[in-house]
């Protein structure tokens, strides 16, 4: 006859099983999140390898002499500057035949077509240079930006290679002369969009942002916080506000493409505002953020323990008191963490700008909320759509500076928390 088990016995049976188990889970916790891990390090490792070369960027020095012939003052800022720097580079090559226009023209394209205009921007600012020899660096073109930076082999046939055998000799003979230098390329930072690769630069994009995203903070964080003390704190619980309640958590996940539908039919259809402005843009944004920023500041309210309204109303303080003098004040770290990670995601947003027209190639820096602007995610956009094979290294280095702008407001957001978070 078998002997029955007792319960203990079962216990001891099962604890193999159960310590099995207990390991497969650890184990399989550690292996996501190595995963995880090694697909965000396989992001930034071919982020960086496709755009570091964009931080940097090959410039030629050379010695300008400022023709009187091609340059007087009662023309200025007209003038045949091209025609000058054409001139130092045949100097620099030693005396390149210039008499056929096509030779001419191959070897004024070594430099950028940015080069004539910071050259008659220096001469119209001081226009004693006129008839002088100054040293001028100024930017080469993308074709020989990509040739110093190894984009371009030499060895390849020269029927697949963007520049040819004589154009690459005539790059290797400045480089031998040392007038090829490559510095951190500010321009990434200072310069606006232009359709030329080593020209373009992401401040339209940023200063675009940074109005946006003004906007959005002024519209969505008052109103956020107030609609979240009025739901937390003030509204009676009834089936109104659980109906507010359910729509505003239905919100928070709407897509954000739908915000743009909404804005390019309001704030643009109906209310007639300008396409591509900051302004709209900071409007859509403040839509898509405000649910987030409710329900961040609700569960900043709900943390504030109840014996501290039950003290302040039994001081005598009036329930707007109580809110404003001692709840809020208490939950605005948590308010504040909340505000900068939606911040931080209306930052990435894309698809809601692209509607309202924030994609517009625009070549100046906007001055206000109502100019033509793009933000650094449209900028993103429009570079990942040029031909342009300089546009590729430009488009993973923007991505890098938008992903750092998001790590930085992350942290701060991080940082306030642990700073100022009350342990109750």
């Amino acid at each position: 006859m078998t002997p029955q088990l007792t319960t203990l016995d079962r216990v001891q049976a099962s604890l193999g099983r159960r310590r099995r188990k207990e390991r497969l889970l650890r184990a399989s916790g550690l292996l996501a999140i190595l995963f995880a891990f090694a697909m965000l390090g396989a992001l930034f490792l071919s982020l960086i390898s496709t755009g570091h070369s964009a931080f940097v960027q090959t410039h030629a020095t050379l010695e300008v002499y400022v023709d009187p012939d091609e340059i007087s003052e009662d023309r200025l800022p007209r003038g045949g500057f091209d025609a000058v720097l054409v001139a130092a580079l045949d100097r620099a090559l030693d005396g390149v035949a210039l008499d056929e226009r096509s030779t001419r023209r191959r070897v004024g394209a070594i430099l950028s077509n940015g080069a004539q205009f910071q050259l008659r921007d220096r001469v119209a600012a001081d226009p004693s240079l006129i008839g002088q020899t100054i040293t001028l660096t100024v930017p080469v073109s993308d074709p020989y930006d990509q040739l110093n930076k190894g984009a371009i082999d030499p060895d390849t046939p020269e029927a697949n290679r963007r520049l040819d055998d004589d154009q690459i000799a005539m790059f290797a003979q400045l480089q031998a002369a040392g007038l090829i230098s490559t510095p951190l390329n500010w321009g990434l930072l200072v310069n606006a969009d232009s359709r030329f690769p080593e020209l373009a630069g992401l401040k339209g994009a940023l200063i675009g942002s940074a109005w946006a995203l003004l906007v959005c903070f002024l519209i969505s964080f008052p109103l956020g916080i107030g609609a979240a003390i009025y739901l937390e704190e003030l509204a009676p619980r009834n089936r109104f506000s659980t109906l507010i309640e359910v729509n505003i958590n239905n919100l928070a996940a709407v897509p954000s493409v739908v915000y743009g539908l909404l804005a390019l039919s309001v704030f643009i259809g109906w209310f007639g505002l300008p396409r591509s402005a900051p302004l709209v843009g900071g409007m859509t944004l403040a839509l898509m953020t405000m649910p987030t920023i409710i329900i961040a500041t609700r569960a900043a309210l709900k943390a504030v323990p109840a014996s501290i309204r039950e003290a302040a109303l039994g001081l005598g303080a009036s329930r707007q008191q109580v809110v404003f003098g001692h709840v809020l004040p208490l939950a605005m770290p948590g308010i504040l963490t909340g505000t900068i990670i939606g911040l931080a995601q209306a930052l990435g947003e894309t698809a809601p700008l692209l509607l309202i027209g924030m994609n517009a190639f625009i070549t100046s820096a906007p001055d206000g909320p109502l100019s033509s602007a793009t933000a650094l995610p449209t900028q993103i956009f429009i570079w990942a759509d040029s031909p342009e094979r300089g546009f590729a290294s430009r488009t993973s280095a923007a991505i890098l500076v938008l992903l750092g702008f998001l790590i930085t407001m992350n942290a701060v957001a991080v940082f306030l928390r642990n700073k100022l978070e009350r342990k109750w």
